[in-house]
């Protein structure tokens, strides 16, 4: 039973990658009433729902991973749901534990962008310019050979700039 409920999980994962979340959180659904401390299995069912925008469903099996793993890596989309959801405490406490653990630049930078949207939507622009900074005067340069969270969060900084009026900058 758990070799199939993997071959599931993994066939999910699959239909994720292609772009076909309802197919995926439907094929993770009867493993999870099988093995609901699966922890792959709430990831999978996790993505699939924020990619449908289902943020408080997509936040509950996250979560559950999250504390089944104790992992960080699903910590930006996470915090995402929690932004969509308007709990700033939430995606501020993600982003700690995120900034603490110290995975990869990749989920760090994606964290990151999160994190300052949320201090934007709260109406903290100048605090979410200087989190995407590297300084309090808002300097942030690409690096020689930028790779795709490079750009991100340039484009991040550059719209938290046209939002502040800076438009020059942006």
């Amino acid at each position: 039973e758990t070799f199939e409920a993997g071959i599931r999980v993994d066939e999910g994962a699959e239909a994720l990658e292609r772009g076909r979340y309802g197919d995926a959180r439907r094929m993770v659904q009867p493993v999870l009433r099988d093995l609901p401390d699966l922890a792959a299995g709430h990831e999978v069912a996790g993505l699939a729902l924020y990619r449908l925008g289902e943020w408080r469903k997509a936040a509950s099996h996250l979560e559950t991973a999250r504390r089944l793993t104790g992992a960080v890596d699903n910590h930006p989309v996470l915090a995402d749901c929690y932004r969509a959801l308007k709990r700033p405490a939430m995606v501020a406490e993600l982003w700690d534990e995120l900034r603490q653990a110290s995975p990869s630049a990749e989920l760090v930078t994606e964290g990151r962008i999160v994190a300052a949207g949320s201090l934007a939507d709260q109406g903290k622009v100048q605090e979410a310019i200087d989190l995407l900074s590297d300084d309090k005067k808002g300097k942030w340069r690409l690096p020689r050979q930028p790779r795709e969270h490079h750009l991100r969060r340039a484009y991040a900084l550059a719209d938290l700039f046209e939002r502040a009026g800076d438009v020059a900058r942006a």
